[in-house]
């Protein structure tokens, strides 16, 4: 073997050994940022809508509320409560672990804080005994997980700290319309979805979330698309992709 040869057979293995250096490095950075500081997540269900819709892909801020157990994968046992702990606010779209199974993701608006007493009367969310502002706008359209186009009448709803965002009122005297009062225990939080008479939340199913069980804060939406078009479709990729929701921040 030549010394050129030679010397081009080295520098072909340190270019190799330098390319598997940087993707493992890549990779480890990777799994840093998703474990302690954003994690994606995509949304399956029509519960947030308008706010978050069928086939949107979110980032979550994991340090938003500080972390416990549920805030790594595998939710590895060490021990209870959060390190680093701030509490949500009201208004936060915050993603967490279902109380029922400690497993299952759910995403939803945080509305009631520990103490509050919360309560829905003909479909107007009230807390501590007074009726949230909820100002009509228009009738809204979606497609629903099926692929069905449903219409809903859209409302603003202004919470006590001022936090503003849409909510959705499809069916008129639905099941969840009228509540008792929840009185939330302290350490607790009440979710409820923006979609109010398609989501299971804390009037019915979810019940009362523990500080401990929260993943994090949606913050923004970094990829969105049609979620009735298939992998393989791709000649409909390009009007698939809702452009406008693209880096858009979640509110």
């Amino acid at each position: 073997m030549s010394v050129e040869a030679d010397d081009a057979e080295k520098s072909g293995r340190s270019g190799f050994a330098d390319m598997v250096r940087v993707v493992i490095h890549a990779l480890i950075l990777a799994m840093i940022v998703r474990v302690f500081f954003y994690q994606p997540f995509n949304i399956p269900s029509g519960s947030m809508v308008p706010t978050l819709l069928i086939g949107d892909y979110l980032f979550v801020s994991k340090f938003s509320y500080g972390y416990s157990r549920y805030s790594f994968p595998f939710s590895p046992n060490i021990g209870a409560g959060r390190i680093w702990s701030s509490e949500p606010e009201r208004g936060d779209v915050a993603v967490f672990k279902l109380p029922l199974d400690n497993e299952t993701d759910y995403i939803k608006r945080v509305v009631g804080l520990p103490g509050d007493e919360i309560q829905m009367i003909g479909g107007n969310l009230h807390i501590n005994g007074k009726a949230v502002k909820k100002e009509p706008l228009d009738v809204y359209e979606y497609v629903d997980k099926p692929g069905n186009t449903r219409r809903a009448r859209r409302y603003r709803e202004t919470l006590p700290n001022g936090v503003e965002y849409t909510v959705l009122d499809e069916i008129e005297r639905g099941p969840s319309d009228n509540t008792r009062v929840f009185k939330v225990p302290a350490g607790h939080f009440f979710m409820m979805g923006d979609n109010r008479d398609n989501s299971s939340d804390s009037r019915m199913g979810v019940g009362y979330v523990p500080l401990e069980n929260f993943v994090g804060r949606a913050e923004i939406i970094f990829f969105s698309g049609d979620h009735r078009v298939s992998f393989w479709q791709v000649w409909r990729w390009p009007t698939a992709i809702r452009w406008s929701r693209i880096v858009d921040l979640v509110d």
